[in-house]
């Protein structure tokens, strides 16, 4: 019998990938009559499920850190072809697309996403642990990727408005490349052990032993249908997004609010991994998942917007206004404080949840 489910498993996160990508391909730039979408709302739900099962095989057979990094990357990649080709299609009613979609992943990841595993390894297991000089060193990429994007423009004075100048942004594209590329280093070969899984002894776990690791072929196969199935989920929601707007209009809430549902709808398979690592005792990685995605977010982001900037008319808006920085900064000065013990505490989680839910509020009610 377990046998059976576990092969009816197999199957069908198999198939709902491929299932995804056809169905992407039939409806690619046309509008889904309403009679379709619930059938595109299963379909991209199935997509999360089966690309979390996925980035599980694919971690497993890797080890940690470098199974949360495939899936932060592999997230991330789709997600900027996804901006990229909004912008190239919107014109300059797109202009702050890139920015909205850069915070809205900032915040789910450094608040949604750790404060909902912080809450549940802590009510699980009576406290949270992982390592503080990893997670510190993704904290700090994180902020100061953040503000060298997100919060200059808004201050600098060579073009008006919350822009960048070329030579601004050819620097705030090179910086990003840099700190995400030493993070990158610094995570998976000088200081590896920084990021993984720790006891509440502060003994490092090497060797995840809760079942055998999948074969090579097995691992190739699930990282092939991985990005099947993250390439379902982004351009699902991309159509579904009409929908969306539409139903955000109707509810007399703003536009802005149209992008954090999507972002949230991609940075789903994260957080279901990420809360099942939490679930597992695995708070590091699940704090490699969600710091990972935002530096990700930001790293791949700005470079490849500022890269298609040359080709795109129409200006290209990346600061944020005073309400969001105020929340960045919050988010930073929190988060630092609940870094620095490596422990935490149902307290640390609702404190990042409030934060997020503040984000929420402010985007539905500005």
């Amino acid at each position: 019998m377990i046998v059976g489910v576990r092969s009816l498993a197999v199957r069908w996160t198999a198939i709902v990938p491929v299932v995804a990508v056809v169905l992407l391909a039939l409806t690619w730039g046309s509008h889904l009559p309403a009679a379709v979408v619930p059938l595109v709302t299963l379909v991209l739900a199935g997509s999360v499920l089966a690309a979390v099962h996925h980035a599980e095989v694919v971690a497993h057979r890797v080890g940690e850190p470098f199974g949360s990094l495939v899936l932060a990357i592999a997230v991330t990649v789709i997600e900027v072809a996804l901006i990229v080709t909004l912008m190239a299609d919107g014109g300059a009613k797109t202009a702050s697309l890139a920015r909205d979609t850069v915070f809205a992943a900032v915040m789910i990841a450094c608040n949604g996403v750790v404060g909902l595993s912080l809450l549940v390894a802590s009510l699980r297991h009576g406290i949270a642990v992982f390592n503080p000089e990893g997670t510190g060193a993704a904290l700090a990429t994180v902020a100061t990727l953040a503000t060298l994007s997100l919060v200059l423009p808004t201050f600098t004075t060579s073009k008006p408005g919350p822009e960048f100048s070329g030579p601004q942004l050819t620097f705030a594209a090179l910086s990003s490349l840099v700190l995400y590329g030493l993070f990158v280093t610094t995570q998976t070969v000088r200081h590896r052990d920084y990021f993984l899984p720790i006891t509440r002894q502060g003994e490092v776990i090497t060797v995840d032993d809760h079942a055998h690791a999948p074969s090579t072929r097995t691992a190739a196969r699930s990282l092939g249908l991985l990005g099947l199935a993250l390439i379902g989920v982004v351009g699902l929601a991309k159509g579904v997004s009409p929908t969306i707007e539409a139903g955000v209009a109707a509810a007399g809430m703003p536009p802005a609010v149209v992008g954090v549902i999507i972002a949230l709808l991609v940075l789903l398979p994260e957080t279901i991994a990420a809360l099942r690592s939490a679930r597992r005792d695995r708070v590091q990685t699940s704090l490699n998942l969600a710091l990972g995605s935002a530096m990700a977010s930001i790293g791949l982001t700005i470079p490849a917007v500022a890269l298609a900037s040359v080709f795109l008319s129409g200006p290209l808006v990346l600061g944020l206004g005073p309400v969001h920085m105020v929340l960045l900064a919050l988010t930073v000065v929190v988060s630092s404080l609940t870094v620095v013990p490596g422990r935490a505490t149902p307290l640390q989680g609702g404190v990042h949840l409030v934060i997020f839910a503040a984000y929420l509020e402010l985007a539905v009610t500005p």
